[in-house]
Parts: structure tokens; sequence; C-alpha cells
């Protein structure tokens, strides 16, 4: 007997014992089995992923490029021996793309961190003449309008190079909660500048 899979429908559980004729339908991109196997795998993807993603985007983001791998992977030679094993080769491929997406984000996030770090700091030579450009400029000052007063007057404090006991003391506060509210600062900082980057 073929092992079932299972989906969570309206009525509860539901099982599906998947063969060799519902596999070489797929392969050949019949409609009607592509859409119930869309269907049928959706919400058991949807609910694996609510637990590890934060945003509706990045879950269906996965959801169709697991989709869209599984049913490449079938019509190639040798994609998938045992159609019985259909639920834990869409399972298995859905962790391949998650782990890809989690990769492909800390790498963002890493030179959105660099970048952001260099038009603030100022330290490096290629971040002086980025603020030396005309244009990279006046977006850095467009962008520290549009923070809240505190903010904008840590980065400009920051851009100053202002030593951070004065600083601490202008605004009363201890080095340790200086650099939380720069890492703050910095947050809001970036959060504009992708906003920008994003639509630019």
């Amino acid at each position: 007997m073929n092992a079932l899979a299972v989906a969570t429908g309206e009525q509860g559980l539901e099982f599906f014992a998947f063969d060799a004729s519902y596999v070489e339908k797929l392969r050949a991109g019949d409609a009607h089995i592509e859409g119930h196997f869309v269907n049928y795998f959706s919400e058991l993807i949807r609910l694996k992923l609510r637990s590890r993603l934060n945003s509706k985007e990045a879950i269906e983001d996965v959801r169709q490029e697991t989709f869209m791998r599984v049913l490449t992977l079938l019509r190639e030679e040798g994609g998938l021996r045992q159609p019985d094993r259909l639920g834990p080769f869409v399972n298995s491929v859905c962790n391949h793309v998650l782990f890809e997406h989690y990769r492909s984000q800390k790498r963002t996030e890493a030179t959105i961190d660099d970048e952001v770090e260099a038009t603030i700091a100022g330290r490096e030579p290629s971040a002086l003449s980025l603020l030396e450009a005309k244009d990279t400029e006046r977006v850095v000052r467009q962008i520290l309008n549009q923070l809240p007063e505190r903010d904008r007057r840590l980065l400009q404090l920051l851009l100053e190079e202002r030593n951070k006991d004065e600083v601490c003391a202008e605004f009363g506060i201890t080095r340790e909660y200086l650099r939380v509210l720069l890492h703050r600062a910095k947050q809001s900082f970036k959060s504009c500048y992708t906003s920008r980057l994003g639509a630019s």
C-alpha cells in the first residue's frame, strides 16, 4: 500500500495516497493534477513556514520557489524514483529553499549594514568619497531629516566624530545606553535607506 500524505482541510485531516500514475500526470503537466498538487501542499507548506519566516511575502516566495523546483526536478530523468515518497520529497525541497532564503537574507543584511555603517560613519576612504558625492550627500541629508529628532542628533554627532563621553554628557546618558540609542538610530536610518534604495 502506498504511503499516505496528510493535508489539513476544513473537514479536518485529509489523506491522499500518491502513486506512479499521479506523479506521471504531474510530470506530463496535467492541469487538473497540478492544481490538486498545489492546493494539497500549499497549506502544509504555509503551516511549516509560518513559524520560520516573519512575512507573508517571504512565505509566498519560498512556497512558489518550492513548487517550481519540485515540478522541474520531477521532469528530470530519475527525479523521483519512489512516487509514494512525493510528500517527503516536497518537504526536502522546501527545506533547501528555506535554507537558501536564510543565507540570502543574511548576505543582504550584512551588505546593507556595511553600506549604512560606511555612509554614516565615514571612516573608510570609500565612505568619504561617497559622502563627498553631492547626490549621495543629498540623499543622506534627506534621510536624516526624516528621522526622529534624537536619532538625527545622534547620527549627526557620529558624523562629526564627536567624543562619546561628550555625547553622553550632552544627552545625560551612560556609554552603555548610548550604544543602545546609536543602534536604534542606525536601524531607523537603515530602514529609510533601504526604502530609498528599493524606490530607486
